[in-house]
């Protein structure tokens, strides 16, 4: 945990910025069972709980009463059963002390609490819950159908607005996370040679995460299928003449992540192809990172590298004509059908479960939900001085939606279909660092991984 203090602040602030009255409800997550309950996977807290109370332990609600202006917590002390099988655990009222609540009660009497206030008409404010227990939970307590909640907007907003600005602490722990990450994607990218599994590599890299007291952020992507965005198969044995990529971050104990994304041959160098598609996206990887600042909309940067990737590959021949009216048209999605990046934090999309168009995006300009490739793009606000993002460009080849476009001669005066077809088995290459906005530009988080041709090959040629 940050000290008492950082809580207590925290939690002043959102009651100043709410702008409400009422009562705010947070509720903790559960332990999930695998295949019955008492085999649970592992405990991730929710993460609008860590950044307002901190407390990792599972069946915990909490609310501030903005009329009162007093924090609670719900929960129960372990019971004589429990320390009997886990021994004896710092207790649930000495946690809420480190986190400045010292009104601690059981987690029975939330029902009462609440039953209260709506027995008054007092609005109760809520996120969207996504752990099917919290749904039912929170449908019996506000008497609310199962489809029919009503996550209160005025919550969200001020909670975006204060988590979106990344204190110096959080900045602290999101780069202990990217070293560990930067050790993780180097063992990767020694082991890849041909005859290694997909799944070593991945037990590899976990182990490194483990090894420093930290969880994976997210499950990894190390992949030979790199034109499968979120390609999780890891069952391929890698062979030469292929490339290898790798999307994996850790979190800290604290919850904080890293997201990293590296892509090189399985072989000591890269083919001449592999080497020019490389360096098209590793262009617009730089040219979007030049763009990064204070003030510049997040979606002119991603335009930005849709128009570089498109010159590159136009001079490589996969594409032909202006690459300003190729991206115009989104024929260039052919190639890049995702977003350039999101926001990072205490969640590696960070607060997604809040939703994209509060996080990402304004009630003045809202997210394009229809256009192919643009419903992808996750942020695409106006930079502030504190956020912390990837910029995460690519190229990927999918079969079949070169089949489905081809057959509707789709973008023929922008896309070589005829050279198009020799790169259906190509993959996918994406790189990818995490970032901090300030004033001037931003900072580069982390130790910088390896990225350019040179700096991979001569590291691969050392193994």
């Amino acid at each position: 945990m940050f000290n008492k203090d950082t809580y207590i602040k925290r939690r002043q602030n959102l009651v100043n910025n709410v702008q409400s009255k009422g009562i705010l409800l947070f509720f903790g997550n559960i332990e999930n069972p695998v295949n019955f309950e008492d085999n649970t996977y592992h405990f991730r807290q929710d993460s609008t709980f860590l950044y307002y109370f901190g407390i990792q332990q599972p069946k915990l609600a909490a609310i501030i009463d903005l009329d009162e202006n007093k924090s609670i917590v719900f929960g129960n002390e372990m019971s004589i059963d429990e320390i009997v099988w886990m021994g004896r655990q710092e207790t649930l009222k000495d946690k809420c002390e480190k986190s400045g609540v010292l009104d601690v009660r059981p987690y029975a009497d939330l029902a009462t609490y609440l039953a209260t206030a709506l027995s008054v008409k007092r609005p109760i404010h809520y996120l969207p819950p996504y752990q099917s227990v919290n749904k039912i939970l929170l449908s019996e307590l506000l008497q609310i159908s199962l489809g029919d909640f009503k996550a209160s907007v005025a919550m969200i907003q001020a909670i975006v607005k204060q988590r979106e600005i990344k204190e110096s602490q959080e900045i602290e722990q999101i780069e202990s996370a990217l070293k560990v990450s930067t050790q993780m994607h180097l063992l990767a990218m020694q082991m890849a040679r041909p005859g290694a599994k997909e799944y070593e590599i991945v037990s590899a890299i976990e182990h490194v995460a483990g090894s420093h007291n930290c969880e994976l952020a997210y499950p990894s992507i190390v992949t030979v299928n790199g034109g499968i965005l979120h390609n999780h198969y890891k069952m391929n044995t890698l062979e030469s003449g292929r490339l290898l990529l790798n999307d994996s971050g850790c979190e800290t104990s604290m919850g904080y992540a890293s997201d990293l994304t590296r892509t090189y041959p399985v072989d000591k160098t890269f083919t001449s192809e592999q080497r020019d598609l490389y360096n098209i996206v590793l262009n617009s990887f730089e040219g979007a990172k030049a763009e990064l600042k204070a003030g510049v909309k997040y979606k002119n940067v991603h335009l930005k590298a849709c128009e570089i990737l498109a010159q590159g590959l136009i001079d490589f021949g996969l594409m032909k004509g202006n690459a300003q009216d190729a991206v115009a048209n989104h024929a260039h999605t052919m190639f890049f059908q995702c977003g350039l990046g999101h926001m990072m934090g205490l969640d590696v999309h960070d607060m997604e479960d809040l939703g994209e168009q509060y996080v990402g995006y304004t009630a003045e300009e809202p997210k394009d939900t229809k256009q192919f490739g643009i419903k992808s793009l996750r942020l695409g606000k106006e930079l502030k001085a504190g956020h912390v993002l990837t910029v995460e460009p690519g190229i990927y080849f999918i079969p079949e939606l070169i089949e489905m476009w081809q057959a509707e001669n789709k973008y023929a005066e922008f896309i070589n279909y005829e050279k198009l077809n020799k790169f259906k088995d190509f993959g996918g290459i994406r790189i990818e660092d995490n970032f901090l906005i300030n004033n001037d530009g931003y900072k580069h988080l982390g130790p910088e991984l390896i990225k350019t041709v040179t700096e991979i090959e001569d590291y691969k040629r050392q193994f």
